[in-house]
């Protein structure tokens, strides 16, 4: 938007013309409130241009005329209208609601951006502004309808910015608002976006992908034109009521298969399609007998969206079929119904009657996915996490699996039964520990193919693994494991940090027991932070040294001290190791400590303890900083395995692995990793890692593998020095 006009344009939208159109469903008042909010409209942006030169309202006034084509009620249109007044004037929402009502105030502030927020990055502001209008979507979901109007309008006049401001709009476009348009059904606005994105962001493309169709239109064209006649000469002969429509597939649709399967241009299939529309669901499927003995269908290439819909309630038979001379053909058919649905999808419920059983259905999906976005918000640590989440939801290249009772669930290509028990409930998610699929059990990480029959296992006590993360694709699931791990991290995180920081008191004669609120809300406000488990929790991550915090508290309690109180001195404890602290405790992989080894603890920012053996090379850094290190020891009783290395030089014959392997599991010991090295020309190297319950259970272990013939040698690995932990 700029302050002068550069130039006129010549061809702009009326408010008349507009009020025409409107007057072939709506009522005279609902009318004259749109012109009253048009009127409105042009005083607030009164004196403001768009970069093309022509005055801003015609930008709000073209959006309606998108949305009239929809038949919007004249809430929506008004709210067009509207769309930018708070954003760019100093009108404020409560004075919109005074003048049209609540309903279009709640649209047209939805659609405002965060302008009153002031962000870092760009990318952070457009996470923020696309989830504000996404949870305003949930309240009304006329708001995206006029943001997608919106969006195409500016497509449509993008040429006027600047090149780079071009780029990041249509970057935008195709990865945020031509699959919104996409998942609610809203088929002949998201085919525009995307060409227009296209156009924009890969002109070089878009160019030679054209000129390369237009080259073979000519060639083509009385080939498609002969199939069109047949198949119009063969339903007819059947007295089958219907209307053959010819089409080319539109060049972003061309482009994205070709990079996705990496195919040439001449491989793609189905660059031209018909699409029958017949009267009745029957019709269809005898439709579809009768092409198929016309053509020959291409095999794998047959898909029924009528029985199983996809997520925004589009439904059509696809087939393709082996045309005259080898010419590819897809074809479509569906009803009138299907037709109007494919096109208008959630806007049909204003497009027309309400009542239809197939716009409800596209209503009740485009509010399930709205909820599952509410859901994924509440999860998500913030605004740009939230967005990511969202990409992966938008972008399903779909396969469909059956719960036990016989319903359908849409699911992501590689999706796990970990997504599936999210998408039934997250209470099911949390408490998954097993699934069968086709009535066998199978790992949750197994990737789900279309007509699976997917059973979740759970349990009361279960809760999220931090492994399903490698794993799992929907963002409602990945939201709710990142959420879940988070708190857990932050509790453990608090808990260990009110240990370390006591046994660092308890050498001064002094106790966290001591402390009251007030005391600790004087040493919150001292150190900046939120609240006193904000400090036990930095502590408990390595990021604030027990030691120095120690000296504050000491502070604070010497002020309430009473002159000559003396406190009887108390010995220093060790920090005891249960191993059950989660990720505040770690234990690296260079020495791989096991119950029953001396040990020591070393602080590290972020990772809270880090346990080490006394032999270990990475302990000697720690030795001389007192605040890098602390005494720790094992708890006398630890139900739970800890990894450990042993190697073993044995004789190199057949099946001496499953010997050793044999030997470990007789002592109850689980294998968890195996390296095996030549060492010359008898023997071989072999390095286990095993899961062992202490220093007991190893030399049981040991002691066994011992007496293994082909076995001639078995020792623990010494610690490593400089190993990643």
């Amino acid at each position: 938007m700029s302050a002068r006009p550069n130039e006129v344009s010549v061809s702009v939208p009326r408010i008349e013309r507009l009020c025409r159109k409107a007057k072939s469903y709506l009522g005279q008042e609902e009318i004259r409130n749109i012109k009253r909010a048009y009127e409105f409209s042009a005083k607030a942006h009164l004196g403001q241009f768009r970069k093309s030169g022509e005055p801003y309202i015609q930008h709000p006034l073209a959006v309606a005329h998108i949305l009239i084509e929809m038949r919007m009620d004249h809430e929506t249109l008004m709210a067009a209208m509207l769309h930018d007044v708070i954003e760019d004037t100093q009108i404020a929402k409560s004075h919109i609601k005074k003048e049209f009502g609540g309903g279009v105030a709640q649209i047209v502030d939805g659609l405002s951006k965060l302008t009153q927020i002031e962000f870092e990055t760009h990318a952070e502001a457009q996470a923020s502004n696309f989830q504000k209008m996404l949870m305003a979507m949930a309240n009304d979901i006329r708001v995206i309808l006029v943001k997608l109007a919106d969006r195409l309008h500016n497509m449509r006049t993008i040429k006027h910015l600047e090149l780079q401001k071009q780029k990041l709009i249509a970057k935008e476009t195709l990865e945020i608002y031509a699959p919104i348009a996409q998942r609610l059904g809203m088929n002949t606005i998201r085919l525009e976006l995307e060409e227009l994105g296209f156009q924009t962001l890969y002109p070089l493309r878009h160019g030679v992908l054209g000129r390369v169709i237009q080259k073979i239109r000519g060639n083509r064209k009385e080939v498609i034109k002969k199939i069109g006649n047949r198949l119009k000469r063969c339903l007819r002969q059947e007295n089958l009521v219907s209307h053959v429509v010819g089409r080319e597939k539109h060049l972003y649709s061309i482009y994205k298969k070709m990079k996705e399967k990496n195919l040439h241009f001449s491989e793609v299939h189905d660059v031209y399609a018909f699409r029958i529309i017949v009267d009745t669901v029957d019709t269809c499927y005898r439709t579809l007998g009768l092409i198929h003995g016309l053509y020959k269908p291409v095999p794998g290439t047959f898909k029924d969206y009528i029985a199983i819909p996809k997520a925004n309630g589009y439904q059509s038979l696809h087939t393709v079929l082996f045309g005259p001379f080898g010419v590819p053909v897809e074809i479509q058919i569906r009803t009138n119904e299907m037709d109007q649905m494919a096109e208008a999808g959630i806007a049909a419920h204003w497009l027309y009657k309400t009542g239809e059983k197939a716009v409800k259905t596209a209503r009740k999906r485009a509010h399930e996915w709205l909820r599952g976005m509410l859901d994924i918000q509440r999860q998500a640590g913030n605004s740009i996490e939230f967005l990511e989440h969202v990409k992966v939801d938008l972008f399903p290249d779909a396969v469909y699996v059956l719960t036990p009772n016989g319903d359908v669930l849409e699911m992501p290509k590689g999706a796990s039964a970990v997504d599936v028990a999210y998408a039934i409930h997250t209470d099911v998610g949390k408490r998954c520990v097993g699934c069968r699929i086709n009535k066998r059990i199978a790992p949750l990480r197994t990737q789900l193919e279309t007509g699976d029959q997917v059973e979740i296992v759970t349990a009361p006590g279960a809760t999220p693994n931090p492994m399903w993360l490698n794993f799992v694709t929907t963002g409602k699931a990945r939201a709710n494991i990142r959420h879940y791990l988070k708190n857990l991290q932050r509790d453990k995180a608090i808990e260990l940090g009110r240990r370390l920081l006591d046994n660092e008191l308890i050498k001064s004669s002094r106790s966290l027991l001591s402390l009251n609120e007030e005391q600790q809300m004087n040493i919150v406000q001292n150190l900046k932070l939120p609240s006193f488990d904000d400090l036990l929790a930095d502590i408990g991550l390595g990021n604030r040294p027990p030691i120095l915090a120690a000296e504050v508290v000491k502070s604070e309690l010497a002020k309430a001290q009473e002159p000559g109180e003396f406190v009887k001195n108390k010995l220093t404890s060790p920090l005891i190791i249960h191993g059950t602290e989660g990720m505040v405790v770690s234990i690296p992989k260079c020495c791989y400590p096991i119950p029953g080894d001396q040990i020591m603890g070393t602080i590290t920012s972020g990772r809270g303890i880090v346990i080490h053996r006394l032999s270990c090379h990475n302990t000697v850094e720690f030795r001389n900083a007192p605040d890098k290190w602390i005494d720790v020891r094992w708890a006398s009783s630890i139900d739970r395995e800890f990894s450990c290395e042993i190697t073993l030089d044995v004789l190199d014959k057949k099946g001496v692995l499953a010997t050793v392997a044999a030997s470990c599991a007789d002592r109850l010991a689980s294998i968890e990793g195996v390296e095996l090295s030549e060492r010359g020309e008898e023997y071989s190297e072999m390095k286990l890692t095993l899961g062992v319950k202490d220093r007991k259970h190893l030399a049981d272990i040991l002691r066994v593998l011992r007496q293994i013939k082909t076995v001639s040698k078995v020792s623990r690995n010494q610690p490593k020095k400089n190993k990643s932990t």
